[in-house]
């Protein structure tokens, strides 16, 4: 199962009522954090969600309103006397950025571990995570993540009593681990079915539409992604400010073929975007507005 919480859902500078975006995903005792907005910390906190053990860290692109809070938030995990590195995966000069940021956090008791991307699509393993980050087409660059948890087959008894494989190694090839039994090697394969459908997670922000962002989104469980302007016929201010109205997220949604689509990143100037979500439902019904602390736990289809 994968646990989401959309700790923040304000674009451009925070609100009393509103941090801005950042996004929380925890599985098997690992956290990704993908942005890191002004007040991060205190969104989370206030949902009760610790930020020591996370590991891993995705930046969309290096505009204040998505990484103003990473300093302070490094801080606090040294402050925790964290020694594990971190990894941070971005755009193109991420080192370079957060280098320049810890100018006023120039020792941290752990290393930071940079990814950086540069083509259109790209595919990542971190930890127990498949990531694919997909380019979004903003004022500077940009890109979105799909975070996926695969599945594997189930285990077949029948293959395992086949090999002759005592019942003492099949708790670890069912764990993906290879086997040495009699001289011989087993691998997992050897004993498990076809892989199953698992969990995959989209998160876009600060983009047009684009065939990219379709393509990397795909059949998604939950596609959380921008909203920063809900009023009908605001497409042409989008336009301008290189982002995206609620009416355009909800097609993306239709086209990638999503089971659920939460808005987010919305205008300072919008107050009350649920005034604006039937714009979104007529396109695409199964979408709601989010709000700061909003949680799921996202498990894996029943058979």
């Amino acid at each position: 199962m994968l646990d989401v919480c959309l700790a923040g859902t304000g674009g451009m500078m925070p609100l009393p009522y509103r941090h801005l975006t950042c996004l929380m995903l925890r599985h098997e005792g690992s956290q990704l954090l993908i942005d890191c907005g002004e007040g991060t910390q205190i969104a989370l906190r206030r949902r009760g969600w610790s930020v020591n053990p996370l590991d891993y860290i995705l930046i969309t692109h290096f505009h204040a309103d998505h990484i103003s809070g990473l300093i302070g938030l490094l801080l606090s995990m040294g402050n925790a006397d964290r020694v594990k590195p971190v990894t941070m995966v971005g755009p193109r000069g991420l080192e370079k950025v957060v280098s320049s940021l810890r100018i006023i956090a120039p020792e941290l008791p752990f290393d930071i571990e940079f990814m950086e991307l540069s083509e259109p699509m790209e595919y990542l393993k971190l930890g127990a995570f498949d990531i694919t980050a997909f380019r979004a087409r903003h004022a500077i660059p940009c890109y979105g993540y799909s975070v996926e948890i695969p599945r594997q087959g189930r285990f077949q008894v029948d293959k395992a009593q086949a090999l002759g494989l005592p019942v003492q190694t099949w708790n670890l090839l069912q764990k993906g681990q290879t086997v040495e039994f009699e001289g011989e090697t087993y691998y997992p394969e050897m004993v498990l079915g076809e892989p199953r459908k698992g969990i995959k997670l989209s998160y876009c922000t600060d983009s047009r539409p684009t065939d990219n962002i379709v393509l990397g989104t795909k059949n998604a469980d939950l596609f959380i992604c921008e909203g920063m302007y809900g009023e009908p016929g605001s497409e042409a201010k989008a336009a301008e400010h290189k982002h995206m109205s609620f009416a355009e997220a909800a097609q993306l949604a239709r086209s990638a073929e999503v089971k659920e689509l939460w808005l987010t990143h919305f205008s300072p100037a919008m107050n009350h975007p649920e005034d604006y979500l039937h714009v979104a439902q007529e396109i695409f019904p199964n979408t709601v507005c989010g709000t700061d602390g909003m949680s799921r736990t996202l498990r894996f289809e029943e058979e």
